[in-house]
């Protein structure tokens, strides 16, 4: 085997020794152990297993599916404020997606998301409201639905039925006619079919055919899609600027005015993103290309969340459904804490929401510069007893007011991704736990002891294990698993899912 990757951290502070770097497993396996864990895989033969056994015992190692929509056509939707785009989003993803109210121009920013229909493959764009001849944050929105157009290979224009074409409409024609996209335009708020002579007077606009719809109950939807697949390239033209290339998504997260956009300016080395005294300057989530020891990484800058989704309203609530978009979208999260404050409950749970997301994980602590000897000290004993089974997260100390140690990130980021990726060979993991179980038994339980009869492992980011037993295991004894497959293979920066499957002998 070859020897294991040597990692030399030298730490200023005290909060840096969790920072190591995943050791470098043998992915091969040793040849012996493979065919004691092909011995063991037979001997499932002789416990009831249902389907879903079969499939995992049965796949070959399931590699993560890609989020990236890169190669995929585009389609923007775009309107007017109010005319129901956000629901009409919703209704083809199938789910309720984009953040709906009766009040126009909740959607500020351009969302895409990966949808479906008949089989097909695209990327759909939800936009502001368009108004014209508007200032201030209105044209903003206005100008991130042209940006929308601009990156789309095809446009869904969405009228209001019921109060037919307006001056705005006409305007926005104007413009989708000088872009050169095709147009389909959608008649919403036709919920009957005596709406449906409303919807015929929008061939005024010059658009073709008007497509009669109800977004809120689905009328005319298929019809619609249909129109939409006809219409779509079977790959992008437009595509190809918005492809991540495989560059890594990382997502910014923390509670308000803990330094997120600050980290972000300082690590592009230039004024990104606005930065204010004011807590929650930042309402939508903020994608930067930024390039670290010469790695690309697209950085997304979040809103500071302040409370649970369930208790957020109004903006509070916008604001937390698009940076949980943002977590699940990246590949790994850096959770900010100030490290001049006292840890809260909030931080805990901003870090259990990335645990929950199945993301790695770097937790920076932020304003070092803010923090005296007693402060360290004080600051240590709060997150060994706040962060106590996380002792696997990189933690770094920086202070993005004047770049200390921000040159860390880089290596943090890259440990925390390499553990989120590590893959064990079969053979090895049985052996591994085959050693473990002879050390260390499980507990009896009503004077039965549970036996692992084999183990795989079916997919990484996050690294997923099953373990076939013939009886429960403690949480106690579960907990102390990873925390020996931590010890032999790394696993720095990620949440290992572990999925016990209890199995009865077949009776004969």
């Amino acid at each position: 085997m070859e020897k294991e990757a040597e990692f030399e951290f030298t730490a200023d502070s005290e909060l840096d020794y969790d920072l190591l770097e995943p050791r470098e497993v043998d992915f091969e396996g040793d040849e012996v152990e493979a065919q004691k864990a092909e011995a063991l895989r037979a001997g499932l033969a002789d416990f009831e297993l249902d389907e879903e056994d079969l499939q995992i015992l049965n796949q070959e190692f399931a590699a993560p599916e890609s989020e990236d929509s890169g190669g995929w056509p585009v389609l923007a939707v775009v309107g007017r404020p109010n005319v129901g785009k956000s629901t009409l989003v919703n209704r083809i993803l199938g789910r309720r997606e984009a953040v709906v109210q009766d009040t126009p121009g909740v959607t500020r920013d351009r969302v895409s998301y990966p949808a479906q229909w008949a089989g097909k493959n695209f990327t759909l764009v939800d936009t502001g409201g368009w108004e014209v001849d508007v200032k201030g944050l209105d044209r903003e929105v206005a100008a991130q639905a042209e940006a929308a157009i601009d990156r789309a290979d095809a446009v869904l224009f969405v009228v209001d039925a019921r109060v037919g074409a307006t001056a705005t409409d006409e305007r926005v024609v104007k413009l989708l006619r000088s872009k050169g996209k095709p147009v389909i335009l959608a008649a919403n708020k036709v919920d009957s079919d005596v709406l449906e002579a409303e919807a015929a007077s929008l061939w005024s606009l010059g658009l073709g055919q008007p497509f009669p719809i109800s977004a809120l109950h689905g009328r005319g939807a298929g019809d619609l899609l249909d129109e939409v697949l006809r219409v779509l390239p079977e790959e992008s033209a437009v595509e190809g600027r918005l492809k991540r290339d495989g560059i890594h998504r990382v997502a910014l997260l923390g509670r308000p005015n803990v330094g997120k956009s600050s980290l972000l300016n300082a690590l592009a080395k230039e004024t990104r993103v606005v930065v204010n005294e004011l807590a929650g300057t930042t309402r939508d989530p903020v994608d930067e290309m930024i390039e670290l020891d010469g790695q690309p990484w697209w950085f997304v800058d979040t809103a500071g969340i302040r409370r649970r989704m369930y208790k957020s309203i109004g903006a509070d609530y916008y604001a937390s459904l698009r940076t949980q978009s943002a977590l699940e979208k990246a590949e790994v999260a850096m959770v900010l804490l100030d490290a001049s404050e006292e840890m809260s409950d909030q931080d805990v749970r901003i870090i259990q929401q990335v645990i929950e997301a199945g993301r790695a994980l770097v937790i920076v602590n932020n304003k070092w510069d803010l923090v005296d000897e007693y402060r360290q000290k004080e600051l240590k004993g709060e997150q060994e007893r706040a962060l106590v089974q996380l002792g696997w997260a990189p933690k770094i100390n920086v202070a993005a007011k004047t770049t200390w140690h921000t040159n860390r990130i880089s290596r943090a980021l890259n440990a925390a991704l390499e553990g989120w990726q590590t893959r064990i060979s079969t053979g090895r993991l049985n052996g591994f736990l085959g050693e473990l179980v002879a050390a260390n038994p499980h507990p009896l339980r009503g004077g039965k002891q549970p036996r692992i009869l084999f183990a795989t492992q079916v997919s990484t980011c996050p690294p997923r294990i099953v373990i076939f037993t013939t009886g429960f295991l403690d949480p106690a004894y579960r907990r102390f698993i990873e925390r020996r497959l931590r010890e032999e293979f790394g696993f720095v920066g990620t949440p290992i899912r572990i999925s016990v499957r209890v199995r009865e002998k077949r009776r004969r």
